[in-house]
């Protein structure tokens, strides 16, 4: 491994739609967990992950909840699966001003999928120790990143350069935002 680099472990839950099979077991049990005091309620509409149902063509998506967005996005893309055209909303994962999903129903306040982030750590997430179908999986994987204070190469101080000014110029939310949308495309 090159000097100033290290391995960082990643945390994911992969999502095959092929083996989805509707029943929002994940939802219940993500709701549950989330309840206060945890495990004393049901209410899918608090649970961080919602799973996109199209029950007459027999397409279930499992979405976790991503970060908020405090504007709309631009892209309005349409996809098309077994003949059926989808817009780019069913599948995105924020919490927008355009829709409730992901929202504290009874504050308005935004939800993101923490993966189950607890004291002490869970083994996997609630939600996929509730899929029996193994439609969620969690897996981990390992990504070698830069370690702290390992100086930057010059590529790296050009574009913290860039950064900088850009912050500057337009003001470090409104870079955010753009960044946030081009993330998306």
């Amino acid at each position: 491994m090159k000097a100033g680099l290290k391995k960082k472990i990643v945390k994911e839950i992969k999502v095959d739609i092929s083996k989805c099979t509707g029943c929002r077991s994940c939802e219940m049990a993500c709701s549950a967990f989330h309840a206060v005091p945890k495990y004393s309620s049901l209410n899918p509409s608090k649970a961080r992950i919602r799973v996109y149902m199209d029950e007459i063509r027999d397409i279930y998506v499992p979405i976790r909840a991503g970060g908020y967005t405090q504007a709309e996005c631009n892209g309005r893309n349409l996809y098309i699966i077994n003949g059926k055209e989808y817009s780019e909303c069913a599948f995105c994962p924020a919490s927008c001003p355009s829709r409730d999903y992901f929202k504290e129903p009874s504050s308005g306040l935004p939800l993101k999928c923490d993966m189950c982030e607890d004291e002490p750590p869970l083994s996997e997430p609630m939600c996929v120790e509730a899929c029996k179908f193994d439609a969620l999986t969690y897996v981990e994987r390992e990504e070698t990143v830069a370690m702290e204070g390992t100086p930057l190469t010059e590529k790296q101080v050009e574009l913290k350069a860039a950064y900088e000014s850009l912050v500057k110029t337009h003001g470090r939310k409104k870079l955010m935002d753009v960044f946030s949308q081009l993330s998306k495309r």
